[in-house]
């Protein structure tokens, strides 16, 4: 792990850094407060921090309240050195934000102790940041695709509008639902169906940019926000996006299936509806107009699709193709 030593007597420094080093460390040192904050707050920060209280310029106090007033990133453990034995000093370093502190001269193996403490709290930190991250990822995200679910995608897109609203940017809309999927999963089974829709979404997710959004909108739904995208550019996306799903079939283990999507596109831009339920329904109208032309294709939505929410499209009764294996 890596630790800062920061001391400014340079003989201490030189003994200390070959002890942590003979532990297992590795030493970043500074030789005063100044050059031990640039440290702390630059990239790759040490987790570990011994900081001689006294020294010129800004003390191991001053290091240690900058660095829980301004810092946000990973937790810090800091460790003072100090030959203050006043309970009143250590209150009111501990008060500044260090962890600990140390009394010179120090017993190398309480020092040693006292740094294992420290590697505990910063390890117990990192696991909890884990745990918190999976909650977040599994609050967010549906289980099966791997895609934003639908309330993280939804905000997705609010937050996408208000964005846009400020700066006067475009955004697009994509509403995209795989044909006869319900057939699909009577006659190949629901695990085919779930194969299905885990291809579908990978082939969706390769034809976006790195800072699109694509979620599980629903069922075999699926809802792409594409900031500052102009209408035609995301209609140029829909498209490549519908050519990606049905140009290669999806192989499945009871063989390849041939497998299309339809998509919707709407959009945002200056001066337009920015009502994300009416930009909701513009995309799911454009949808339902693609299904009913014949499934398989890309449509635009026009001023009627803003409208009340059109009926479900009727199922035709066509089996899904297999290919031969």
């Amino acid at each position: 792990m890596r630790i800062l030593l920061a001391d400014d007597d340079e003989v201490s420094r030189h003994i200390l850094k070959a002890t942590l080093s003979r532990w297992g460390f590795d030493v970043v040192t500074a030789v005063d407060g100044e050059q031990a904050w640039q440290i702390l707050e630059g990239e790759d920060t040490p987790r570990l921090a011994i900081l001689d209280w006294m020294m010129p310029g800004m003390d191991g106090v001053d290091v240690c309240r900058k660095v829980r007033e301004q810092l946000t990133g990973p937790y810090i453990y800091m460790l003072l050195l100090t030959s203050k034995r006043e309970k009143e000093d250590i209150v009111s370093g501990m008060a500044a934000g260090a962890d600990d502190y140390v009394s010179k001269p120090f017993d190398p193996q309480e020092l040693r102790m006292r740094l294992k403490a420290g590697e505990r709290i910063i390890d117990l930190q990192e696991k909890l940041l884990q745990a918190q991250q999976e909650l977040h990822y599994m609050a967010t995200h549906d289980n099966l695709s791997g895609l934003q679910n639908r309330y993280a995608i939804l905000e997705a897109l609010r937050r996408e509008l208000s964005r846009a609203r400020r700066e006067g940017r475009e955004v697009g809309i994509i509403l995209a639902d795989i044909d006869h999927f319900k057939r699909i999963n009577d006659s190949l089974g629901h695990l085919a169906g779930d194969a299905v829709l885990r291809e579908v979404a990978a082939r969706l997710r390769k034809h976006v940019r790195p800072y699109d959004y694509v979620g599980r909108y629903g069922g075999e739904e699926f809802l792409v926000v594409l900031p500052e995208c102009p209408l035609r550019a995301t209609q140029g996306a829909a498209e490549r996006m519908q050519k990606a799903v049905f140009q290669e079939p999806v192989l499945l283990a009871e063989g390849p299936v041939n497998v299309t999507i339809s998509l919707g596109v709407t959009g945002y831009a200056q001066g337009e509806t920015d009502e994300l339920q009416a930009l909701i329904r513009a995309a799911d109208g454009a949808l339902y107009r693609a299904k009913a032309a014949g499934r398989n294709r890309v449509m635009v939505a026009e001023s009627a699709d803003f409208g009340e929410d059109p009926p479900p499209p009727a199922l035709s009764m066509e089996k899904p193709r297999l290919a031969s294996a």
